[in-house]
């Protein structure tokens, strides 16, 4: 028996070894030492090397400080450079040359072009949004002319408080399907869920539907086979990995594809936290109970996420899709009951942070509350003002966190935030049966936000994200609701409870705080 476990311990450790996963970080690695050696090598001429490299140095820093972007990221490139001046500055430029990423920033732009016209904005609408709430207009105009989301009505929306919800009415709505399918996921793991899904993805096909599925290249390093695409095709599915992880050290392999979306017929869209695993839906018990979220959309506002999934989707096509094919008509009642909606995508190419725009904005013109979900916190200086000064004038903000976190680096930098925020008014408060994945914002009773945006910079800035803003829905007091009832399953946060944190875990969160911006 001991010789049987001896025996399997070893083929799984040798097939690790000499896995495709094991190979790419090993050529990664030898790149990154390659870099790390020329400017060890260069030591040897460290007078003319670390002069020139002081004047290339300070050239560079110039232009980093007067760059457009976030600051934190900017001062990390700063503080690498003043460290390892060499390293830094060769570093640097070996990301900043890189065509790959100028490539797809312009590739996404034509694609937005392309499917701008069939995403217009009804002037009537926003005249409403405007008597309703001023403010709320001024975004949508910014969300429309600046990124071109525009404002919808006429959309029912129904929300989900766990991903077994969401997965039942999700196999429902699948087996209606009549004319295609778009699934757009980050993590996709072979198991009950997407087991369940595929199953009915086969026989649709088979009916005539048009299916679609893509998922991020993240999934092949330990999710899924690298070849699975090829599996996949063979039941007639179009299928395709975003970015597959490649032994090159590149910027756009840290660009990537978090959104969850799926559309069926441009009538029905899901979004959220919910990716197609099994312990998104308990079946499958990683760190505890998984909380998570997310939210239907039945009528016009599909119209975005359509076009969110098609956009991605053409990145590395090369003849020109039928965008026009899948445009579903507009609805020619008016339900004012069903308030305003604004699905919404966020690129890192773009030069626009969307999901913290609308993060901004829902703080910012809060008159009562605003209570947020979020597994991560990992802030920068804005967005911890933006949370500090809410709470100072008056609002109740309140954040639920996980208790059992899923990466215990990122939990201790978030603890970091802890004594900040709750000197300033911020509740913290920790789900203690598990773990929240949700990422979820809600204010007064008639603002929301529901998608998949981590408070965190990854989320913020370097992902692929999506969302949808809404406004006067009924769903708003679903979401609080919800919201309520997983208070009752949390503790709250104190000054006390930080003095319990250990020494070591204090430690390592302010050494991992440095370079936040690249976890």
């Amino acid at each position: 028996m001991e010789n049987k476990t001896a025996e399997k311990a070893k083929k799984g450790a040798l097939s690790i070894v000499f896995s495709r996963t094991a190979l790419i970080l090993l050529l990664v690695v030898v790149q990154f030492l390659l870099m790390l050696g020329i400017a060890t090598y260069l030591r040897d001429y460290v007078v003319y090397v670390y002069s020139a490299m002081n004047i290339l140095g300070a050239v560079i820093v110039i232009y980093i400080i007067n760059q457009r972007g976030n600051p934190a990221f900017n001062m990390t490139w700063v503080l690498l450079i003043l460290i390892f001046p060499v390293f830094g500055c060769l570093f640097y430029l070996y990301v900043k040359s890189q065509l790959g990423t100028r490539y797809i920033g312009k590739r996404l732009g034509r694609l937005k072009l392309d499917t701008w016209q069939y995403m217009e904005q009804k002037q009537e609408i926003i005249d409403d949004l405007r008597l309703s709430k001023p403010a709320n207009a001024n975004l949508a105009h910014y969300m429309k002319h600046q990124l071109g989301f525009p404002t919808y009505r006429n959309t029912k929306a129904t929300y989900f408080a766990c991903g077994e919800e969401k997965f039942t009415v999700l196999l429902e709505r699948l087996e209606k399907a009549e004319k295609f399918i778009f699934l757009e996921y980050f993590i996709v793991e072979e198991g009950y869920m997407w087991d369940s899904i595929l199953d009915i993805l086969k026989r649709k096909v088979q009916e005539g539907v048009e299916v679609r599925f893509m998922y991020d290249g993240m999934c092949s390093i330990s999710l899924l086979p690298y070849n699975y695409p090829k599996t996949i095709r063979k039941y007639g599915i179009q299928c395709k990995i975003f970015s597959p992880i490649r032994p090159v050290l590149s910027t756009t392999q840290n660009n990537r594809d978090h959104r969850k979306i799926c559309v069926i017929d441009g009538k029905i869209g899901f979004t959220g936290g919910i990716n197609l695993g099994d312990e998104y839906i308990n079946r499958k018990v990683r760190f505890g109970y998984w909380k998570d979220t997310a939210v239907m959309l039945e009528g016009d506002a599909v119209q975005s996420l359509t076009m969110l999934f098609l956009q991605m989707w053409n990145v590395t096509e090369l003849k020109p899709d039928q965008y026009k094919r899948y445009v579903t008509p507009m609805s020619a009642e008016l339900h004012r009951e069903l308030g305003f909606m604004i699905p919404y995508g966020d690129s890192p190419y773009d030069n626009e942070d969307v999901g913290e725009e609308v993060y901004f904005h829902i703080l910012n013109h809060a008159k009562k509350y605003v209570h947020i979900m979020t597994p991560y916190l990992i802030l920068d200086n804005e967005m911890l003002d933006t949370l500090t000064r809410a709470a100072k004038s008056g609002i109740e903000v309140c954040i639920i966190m996980p208790h059992i976190p899923d990466k215990w680096y990122a939990f201790a930098v978030a603890k970091t935030y802890y004594r900040e925020l709750i000197e300033a008014g911020v509740q913290i408060y920790e789900f203690t049966p598990g773990f929240v994945h949700a990422k979820i914002f809600v204010s007064d009773n008639d603002t929301a936000t529901v998608g998949t945006i981590n408070l965190d910079y990854r989320s913020l800035y370097l992902h692929f994200e999506c969302g949808v803003f809404i406004y006067n829905n009924p769903v708003v007091r679903e979401i609080e609701s919800d919201f309520q009832k997983t208070l009752e399953k949390c503790q709250r946060i104190s000054i006390a409870d930080l003095k319990k944190i250990s020494p070591l875990m204090a430690i390592c969160g302010r050494v991992l705080r440095l370079i936040a911006p690249l976890m």
